[in-house]
C-alpha cells in the first residue's frame, strides 16, 4: 500500500482508486521523477512512491566533459559468437592484496575482431553516404555469411568485401549507389570493389534486381540542382531510349547521365557533360557515347509538353 502524508488523499497504491479529496473526478498526473501522483486541477499530491520507469541518463565516464550518457554498453551483436565481454575472478593475493577482486577484460577472438572491424567500417561508410541503418544491418549479415562460408578467404581483403557488401545492400534495399560513390568513402579502389562484387555474386546466394535509369535520376538531378521539369524530361528520355533500343549495351548510369545532359541542354538550366559526369561518377567520353546514340532520334525522345528553351535542331551534336 502506497504511503500517504497529512493533507494527502487516502487510498492504496492502485491508481484507479486514488483520487484528490477536493476534486474526486479530476485526472491524476504521474510525476515519475519526483515519484508523486498529482491532481491536475489543484496540484495536490495524492500518492507517492511511484516508480520511475524512464531511462536513467547518467554518465559513468571518468571524463567530466564526456557526453556519453548511456547507462549501459551497446546492445549485444547477434552476429558475433556470443558476447565479447567476460568476467574473471582472481583470488591470488588474498582479500587485501592488490591482485584480489573482480577483473573484467575483453576476450575477443580473431574471428570476431575481424567481424567487428568490418561492421565498424560499413557503418562509417553508410554515415558518409547518409544511408539508413537497414543498409548497415543487411551489409553486416551478408559479410557474416561470406565470412562463415570462407568462399573469399585469401581472395579479397576485408575492406574490399565490406565495400562490396555496402554496394550490394544498397541495391537490395532499392537505394543503389555507384561503384565510384562507394569507392569515395572506402579504403579500396573502384576496380577492387567491382572485382570483389563479382566474386560475391558468383559464390553467394545473393539476388539483385537489375539497375534502371530511374534508380539514379532523382538523386543525380537533385545534386545538380535541376528543376523537376528537367528531371521529368530526363526520366522520359531515358525510358524512351530504352523502348527504342537506342543504347543497347550501355550501362543505366551512362544512359541516365546522357538523358540528363540532353534535357538540361534543351532547358534554361544547362549542364555540361563534366558537371554531370562528376555527379554520376562516369567519364565525359562515356556520356558522349550514349548521347551520340540517342541524338539521331531526339525528336522521339522528349515528352510532348516539354517547354523547349533551346530548339531540338540547336541541341549539341555530341
Amino acid at each position: 500500500m502506497a504511503s500517504t502524508s497529512a493533507g494527502r488523499g487516502r487510498g492504496n497504491s492502485r491508481r484507479d482508486v486514488l483520487q484528490c479529496k477536493n476534486h474526486p473526478d479530476a485526472s491524476l498526473i504521474e510525476d515519475y521523477h519526483a515519484g508523486d501522483m498529482i491532481c491536475s486541477l489543484c496540484g495536490l499530491v495524492v500518492g507517492d512512491r511511484v516508480i520511475d520507469v524512464g531511462s536513467e541518463w547518467r554518465t559513468f565516464s571518468n571524463d567530466k566533459n564526456s557526453k556519453d550518457m548511456s547507462r549501459v554498453g551497446a546492445a549485444e551483436n547477434s552476429l558475433l559468437e556470443g558476447g565479447d565481454l567476460t568476467t574473471m575472478i582472481q583470488t591470488s593475493g588474498g582479500y587485501g592484496g592488490d591482485d584480489s577482486g573482480y577483473k573484467n577484460r575483453k576476450n575477443v577472438s580473431s574471428s570476431d575482431r575481424n567481424l567487428m572491424n568490418a561492421f565498424r567500417e560499413m557503418s562509417q561508410m553508410a554515415d558518409r553516404l547518409n544511408l539508413p541503418s537497414n543498409i548497415v544491418e543487411r551489409g553486416n549479415r551478408l559479410f557474416k555469411q561470406i565470412h562463415d562460408s570462407k568462399a573469399l578467404k585469401g581472395g579479397a581483403s576485408n575492406d574490399a568485401i565490406a565495400s562490396a557488401c555496402v554496394y550490394i545492400s544498397c541495391r537490395q534495399e532499392g537505394v543503389p549507389r555507384t561503384f565510384k560513390e562507394i569507392c569515395a568513402v572506402s579504403k579500396v579502389s573502384k576496380k577492387e570493389i567491382g572485382r570483389t562484387f563479382k566474386k560475391i555474386i558468383r559464390t553467394q546466394e545473393t539476388s539483385l534486381e537489375l539497375i534502371t535509369t530511374g534508380d539514379f535520376m532523382s538523386r543525380f538531378c537533385s545534386n545538380l540542382n535541376l528543376p523537376n521539369s528537367v528531371q521529368r524530361a530526363a526520366t522520359y528520355i531515358a525510358k524512351r531510349a530504352a523502348e527504342l533500343d537506342l543504347c543497347s549495351g550501355r550501362s543505366p548510369i551512362s544512359v541516365a547521365a546522357a538523358a540528363i545532359y540532353m534535357a538540361s541542354q534543351a532547358s534554361d538550366q544547362k549542364k555540361t557533360q563534366k558537371e554531370i559526369g562528376d555527379i554520376a561518377g562516369v567519364a565525359e567520353v562515356t556520356i558522349t557515347k550514349s548521347y551520340k546514340k540517342m541524338r539521331p532520334s531526339v525528336g522521339d525522345l522528349f515528352p510532348p509538353d516539354f517547354d523547349f528553351k533551346t530548339p531540338i535542331d540547336a541541341l549539341p551534336k555530341q
